[in-house]
């Protein structure tokens, strides 16, 4: 980890190693290069009330089995956070999934391929925040995120704007200025 353990410890993330350090960015885009399109999954994220945890259920639309998971994440700034994720069985993720409080979103994540120790998926949300397209880039490190040449389907940066955030997304939906 390369992230002071007093400041994840302050975030409540005590045990580094059940700690992953994620270093991303994210662009608003203009279209889904399908060329480059490797996996597409249906995503439903449900922002759980009064906490930084993120129940998610990600299924390939190939019909490849679904990831289904529990995390929590706390950011240390707008460009790098701490992740720690639970992987349930169908029957645990459907019981937190009925009974657990908060707002969904729900988007189709089109997988691209990559360059090596960066992954790159953009997001086409759908329902209310329907028409909003995100390309977002995770980072294996600091330097290949300094050093990451913008696709060219990339419109404008947002990385910095907290109102581009899954949580702001979810509470406050689409912001008016894009």
């Amino acid at each position: 980890m390369d992230i002071d353990l007093e400041t994840a410890k302050a975030l409540g993330f005590p045990k580094p190693a059940y700690t992953v350090v994620e270093h991303e960015r994210r662009w608003l885009c203009r279209e889904v290069p399908h060329e480059k399109v490797t996996l597409t999954e249906r995503i439903t994220d449900l922002y759980v009330a009064g906490s930084r945890l993120r129940l998610r259920e990600a299924r390939p639309i190939d019909g490849r089995p679904a990831r289904l998971r529990l995390s929590r994440k706390a950011d240390i700034d707008a460009r790098t956070r701490l992740v720690t994720s639970i992987y349930l069985p169908e029957q645990e993720f459907a019981l937190l999934a009925a009974s657990l409080p908060g707002r969904r979103i729900e988007k189709l994540r089109h997988r691209l391929q990559s360059p090596t120790g960066i992954v790159l998926s953009i997001d086409q949300f759908q329902g209310a925040l329907g028409g909003l397209t995100m390309l977002e880039a995770e980072f294996d490190s600091v330097e290949l995120m300094t050093d990451f040449v913008v696709p060219d389907f990339a419109l404008r940066e947002v990385t910095d704007d907290p109102r581009y955030s899954g949580g702001q997304l979810v509470a406050h939906g689409l912001p008016e200025s894009r």
